[in-house]
């Protein structure tokens, strides 16, 4: 499996078998797909990223790759999909406590999801408000029912996390998942 990022290097995308969108700056302007009241709520966007990962997860979608959305991915993904943001909630992006921040989670009735954890590291301003098309809430923050966690309907693998993962091993079972996915759907071959 070799991995290319975005960021550094042109990334053909007819040449990789999953897409992974990492956590970040807030979106940008001309992208949501909402009324922003108050533009000071978009912190630091990167108008260059935000074209290049609009484009790519089109494209991942029209190809039906595996796809794991972190943070601002996961809103990236909604956004793409026709949904909208809260730009500015309190309580969850507590930077002195970025790896400490732990919220409990809850489960929506019926969900079933490919990884289950009780509790989630969270650090960020924005959230999930209107769902995109084809997106369904797995989990949320047990104590103010922000998303934590969504998945596509109708595709192989398509998860949205608004927590972080990548910040500890507890995690690793949601990384396995994304990492099975696109074993599959390269047909297990190594490239």
């Amino acid at each position: 499996m070799v991995l290319r990022d975005g960021k550094r290097e042109a990334v053909d995308m007819e040449a990789v078998d999953g897409l992974l969108l990492t956590g970040g700056e807030d979106v940008s302007l001309p992208w949501l797909r909402q009324p922003v009241p108050d533009p000071s709520f978009i912190q630091e966007p990167d108008a260059v990223r935000d074209a290049w990962e609009f484009a790519a997860l089109a494209r991942a979608l029209e190809r039906r790759l595996p796809i794991l959305g972190i943070c601002r991915g996961h809103q990236v993904l909604n956004v793409a999909l026709g949904g909208t943001l809260f730009l500015d909630i309190p309580g969850h992006n507590r930077t002195e406590q970025r790896d400490g921040n732990i919220q409990p989670l809850r489960y929506e009735p019926g969900a079933e999801p490919l990884f289950r954890c009780e509790a989630v590291n969270s650090s960020h301003h924005q959230a999930l408000d209107a769902l995109g098309e084809g997106l369904r809430v797995e989990a949320r923050c047990a104590e103010d029912g922000v998303v934590e966690q969504v998945r596509g309907k109708q595709t192989p693998f398509i998860v949205g996390v608004q927590y972080h993962p990548e910040r500890h091993a507890l995690y690793g079972g949601l990384f396995g998942a994304f990492a099975g996915a696109v074993r599959d759907f390269c047909g297990g071959k190594a490239r």
